[in-house]
């Protein structure tokens, strides 16, 4: 019995291991996805990885605002064309699942663009949904160059 039990929880920890691998590697896809769209000037598509709703949250350069579609524009206002855009790098991504449906998402992002290479660092909680995980929080912050 006592073999039993030790083997049943070995099975339970490595199930529960490879499904975090997997819900880690999914986040890491959604961020790809983003990087992928931005460096193909494609904003809307870049949006993709956040949730659509108005109750999404992004706070960078002392302001907080909500909504999906503020954030769109706010994206828009900020980067009207590639050049603007330029290069998005995601760099030193540090995952944590913190339950079946949530993660807390660490990392540096960068642009290198022709005149200028800012870059700063980013915390982003994401959640899981019928659409796959998606960021509801996004604090970013610029470094001084």
């Amino acid at each position: 019995m006592k073999y039993a039990l030790i083997i049943t929880f070995l099975f339970f920890i490595s199930c529960q291991s490879a499904n975090q691998k997997n819900e880690i590697q999914a986040i890491k896809d959604v961020l790809a996805e983003q990087a992928g769209a931005w460096n193909d000037g494609e904003v809307e598509s870049y949006m993709a990885g956040y949730y659509r709703s108005d109750s999404l949250r992004f706070a960078s350069g002392g302001k907080v605002s909500y909504g999906w579609e503020t954030t769109l524009n706010r994206y828009k206002k900020g980067y009207p064309d590639k050049a603007t855009m330029g290069k998005l790098i995601f760099s030193e991504i540090d995952i944590k699942i913190i339950s079946d449906d949530a993660a807390l998402v660490f990392g540096k992002w960068e642009l290198e663009r022709e005149s200028d290479h800012p870059w700063g660092l980013f915390t982003l909680l994401f959640r899981k949904s019928e659409a796959g995980w998606r960021i509801v929080h996004d604090h970013t912050s610029s470094a001084k160059n």
